[in-house]
């Protein structure tokens, strides 16, 4: 690399912008060569360190600069200053007393180059935000997602690989040009590859089109995804809506002939499956602290492989429970309260009461000390099953629980001994393992059994509270029964050769119908926590595997918010990978979710690709069901296409034993929640006050009425609230959910949101919306990266979160960014917020704002936010 008037040839060409001419480097017309900086500039316009009265008398990428003693102005060495404020690192020095200085977040660095000495102020934090392309410094750390290289001939380092330089001399401005090149270059590169990709694609498939499609049968596929799949009884669109498998037939009310209860129900199966693995629990190895960067320390566990119990084992186990307890002194018929997490002895408690006809309450193991109370006392349980984790819940409160006088422990002997004291003499504890041992002893086992009938009461299932006080939900045996008759109508293929993960709240009507139905057909469960799930879940320590790489199961449940975070994730990674790479990847999503949509499978990319993105939730997963809340288009096209199975969003509440309706298997669309089940119909009821009615063109809406053998029997000792939520139409009876959904074309409902009447307001749930008549209000809990990202485009660098979250700027853009949403999907005016409020704090079980199904507890949120709803109504036109 040579410069301006020395020899050039080919091996030695020219730097700085000069050309070879004649053997030597030269400046082209109306530029010259300056000796400071070492390239040829604009005749026109001043150099560094020559005097000037603004950026604009600079050449190119100079900056106007006050001197040391403020008493004039040159040429700079600095370049771009838009780029230099936002991202580089670097910051402009100002004139403070007298004296030129670098603001407060600034430090003052020394640069040697070219034997010149010159002072940058660079940004305090570098070590942590990076610094971008261009920029001299001392080693890769200080480099943002880069790295930190000499340039050829050069006397210092900079940040190279991207094109934004910040601030270099003349020399390093044309390696920069250099980067800048190459990085087109590179743009035009993968241009031209994946231009000959969807080249190949296309030949492909014309090529493969023939074989192709008579194997696949994409015509066959489409067919089956849009066929009508349930139609209104008689025609009309008031009437009630049943699937088509019905056939005029009656709804269903057991998944077997010979079952009427949740005992036969299990006798059954372990008849049948009684040597298969039943129930398998991950052994934990041991705990380890592990420090983080900011010094906090966080226990990890290191778990080993899954430990099963066959069939016949549980059963074994649950009658010397059953047993145990009778001779506890727990009645046949009497309510017997079950407060843990999620685990095998969850289901093995909750079968042995299904067995001896104990209704089992359930209640969320968050839930804190006043709904424990509430939830006792209204029971009128003498009986607790409990885990040693949630033991010293009960410490404090047993006095305001007088009819409560055991609580059995889900722990070892060795474990209890040390709570004990903790307790009154009045209080009986024990372990699982001592009820058991009491049960099996031959006075104890020969005691007769009260079989449960269809009427008699299983669960009294308490909410999760989301609008006040947990409610008790009195679901029968045969409520549970007709559920999941409709609910595994839908899974295909249902058997032993499925393995199924449980890690959902058993307490939620979800978990318990999906882990019940799946032990009725055999399929054993591997259980797991949302603190161990993954290989990055929070518990599991860094290079050891979570429970779900271990256990590989081929069915899974799942809220829409566990979906979201799967879609997150992902996509961050996508986006940090390299431009091949991310490149790669959209090609891959575009061409499946094409080839989706047109009935077809792309074998070669779910095998090359998409498997890499599967053995996040173990890689064998074939089938996934999501519920408890609206899951959004984008997330479940998504796992469609990455997960390569289908995601079947249902609908249903505690109510109707989570059954109501699921999607279809072979349906390709999105955004729905499917026909009503071969247990239930539905029927939507005019809403006038919202304008929504059964005559409504194209589709009828209304509110939601689920009818049928899964709808209870109403709220524990709350009659008023029973006859405001039931009804019964023409002998059947439905539960009015107070959702607002839509029938389509085909019979599938699409949900709207929740509407709750309550003086003369609405209440919308799914948006997170409170509305009046005309118009709605929100409460946005905003991502992180996106405000900040955001705040910058606005011009609002370097605010904090919660500071974005106050500002007024801010918030007009997010509200608009609402509103332009809103009026895309074609949503009426007041569904579209008029007023937002962004909130700092995320909303998660722990702060007491949502439910464990993650669904939002109205009134404490209403309380928490109370001024400022009532700052947005008030300005609402």
């Amino acid at each position: 690399m040579v410069y301006s008037g020395e020899p050039c040839n080919a091996n030695k060409f020219c730097m700085g912008g000069a050309s070879c001419t004649a053997g030597t480097c030269q400046c082209q017309p109306s530029y010259t060569w300056n000796t400071k900086l070492d390239m040829c500039i604009p005749t026109v316009q001043k150099a560094i360190g020559d005097t000037c009265l603004s950026n604009f008398d600079c050449f190119e990428g100079a900056l106007a600069h006050v001197d040391q003693s403020c008493s004039s102005i040159s040429c700079a060495r600095q370049i771009d200053v838009t780029e230099l404020l936002t991202s580089s690192g670097q910051v402009t020095e100002t004139c403070q007393s007298g004296t030129c200085k670098c603001p407060s977040t600034a430090k003052d660095v020394t640069i040697q180059d070219h034997g010149e000495t010159n002072h940058i102020c660079q940004l305090r934090d570098t070590s942590q935000a990076g610094i971008g392309d261009g920029v001299w410094c001392e080693s890769s750390k200080t480099c943002k997602s880069h790295f930190c290289a000499k340039c050829p001939g050069e006397p210092t380092s900079i940040c190279v690989t991207q094109v934004q330089s910040k601030a270099a001399s003349a020399s390093l401005l044309v390696w920069t040009w250099l980067v800048k090149t190459a990085v087109s270059m590179a743009d035009v590169i993968l241009s031209v590859v994946f231009g000959v990709f969807k080249i190949l694609a296309v030949v492909y498939d014309v090529v493969t089109f023939v074989p192709y499609y008579i194997a696949s049968k994409p015509g066959q596929k489409l067919k089956q995804s849009r066929r009508m799949k349930a139609r209104s009884v008689d025609g009309n669109p008031a009437s009630p809506f049943r699937c088509v498998e019905l056939g005029g037939g009656p709804l269903t009310t057991t998944p077997f002939p010979e079952c009427s209860t949740l005992e036969d129900l299990l006798v059954r199966a372990v008849r049948i499956y009684g040597e298969k693995r039943c129930l398998g629990t991950r052994e934990l190895l041991r705990e380890e602290d592990e420090k983080q960067a900011n010094g906090r320390v966080f226990k990890k566990v290191v778990m080993g492989e899954y430990s099963w119990i066959t069939f016949e084992q549980m059963y074994t186990r649950l009658t010397y429970l059953g047993s145990g307890l009778l001779a506890l002194g727990q009645k046949p018929r009497k309510n017997i309260l079950i407060f843990a997490e999620t685990r095998a002895e969850w289901m093995i408690a909750a079968q042995a009461c299904f067995k001896y006809n104990f209704p089992v309450v359930t209640l969320y193991a968050t839930l804190g000390e006043d709904a424990i109370i509430h939830s006792v006392n209204e029971s009128e349980v003498s009986h607790v099953i409990t885990s040693a984790d949630l033991l010293p819940k009960f410490k404090g409160i047993m006095g305001k629980m007088p009819k409560l006088t055991h609580l059995i422990v889900m722990c070892d002997n060795q474990s209890i001994a040390s709570v004990r004291k903790d307790f009154q003499d009045n209080i009986n504890i024990f372990t699982f393992n001592e009820v058991e041992v009491q049960g099996a002893e031959p006075d104890n086992i020969r005691t007769p059994v009260t079989k449960p009938k269809p009427e008699d009461t299983a669960v009294i299932m308490y909410t999760s509270g989301s609008t006040g006080v947990p409610k008790g939900v009195i679901i029968s045996h045969g409520n549970l029964m007709a559920g999941m008759s409709g609910q595994c109508q839908r899974i295909a293929g249902l058997g032993p050769h499925d393995t199924y993960i449980g890690y959902l709240p058993l307490a939620h009507v979800l978990e318990l119908s999906a882990e019940t139905a799946s032990l009725s057909h055999g399929v054993a469960i591997g259980y797991s926590s949302p603190l161990t799930l993954t290989d990055q879940s929070s518990k599991i320590k860094k290079g050891s595997q979570g429970d779900i790489s271990v256990l590989r199961p081929t069915l899974m449940a799942a809220v829409p918010v566990i979906m979201d975070r799967l879609y997150k994730a992902v996509w961050d990674r996508v986006n940090s990978s390299g431009p091949f790479q991310k490149a790669l990847f959209m090609f891959a999503y575009d061409y499946k979710r094409n080839s989706l949509e047109k009935g077809y499978e792309t074998p070669l990319f779910d095998k090359l690709l998409f498997s890499k993105i599967r053995e996040l939730l173990g890689g064998e997963i074939r089938m996934m069901l999501s519920g408890g809340a609206p899951l959004s288009e984008k997330t479940q096209r998504f796992m469609n296409i990455c997960f390569c199975c289908p995601v079947l969003q249902g609908y249903g509440l505690s109510e109707t034993c989570g059954a109501g309706t699921v999607t279809d298997v072979g349906d390709t669309s999105t955004g729905r929640v499917g026909p009503p089940l071969t247990c239930c119909e539905i029927r939507l009821r005019d809403w006038t006050e919202g304008n929504y009615t059964t005559g409504d063109k194209p589709y009828p809406r209304g509110e939601i009425l689920v009818g049928g053998g899964n709808v209870v029997q109403g709220y524990y000792q709350n009659e008023e609230q029973t006859k405001a939520d039931f009804i019964v139409i023409d002998g059947l009876n439905y539960f009015c959910t107070g959702d607002i959904g839509q029938f389509e074309h085909d019979g599938s409902l699409r949900t709207k949101f929740t509407c709750l009447i309550i003086n003369k307001k609405v209440s919308q749930e799914g948006l997170g919306k409170v509305t009046t008549w005309r118009s709605c209000i929100a409460l946005v809990v905003p991502n992180h990266k996106a405000l900040g990202e955001l705040a910058t485009n606005l011009g609002l660098r370097d605010l904090e979160f919660e500071d974005m979250c106050t500002n007024s700027k801010i918030e007009q853009a997010v509200l608009k960014q609402l509103m332009d949403t809103g009026r895309k999907s074609k949503l009426e005016k007041f569904e579209i917020p008029a007023k937002l409020k962004l909130v700092t704090e995320v909303w998660m079980p722990d702060t007491g704002l949502v439910t464990d199904a993650f669904k939002l507890k109205r009134k404490v949120i209403e309380e928490k936010y109370k001024p400022s709803l009532q700052r947005m109504y008030s300005n609402v036109d």
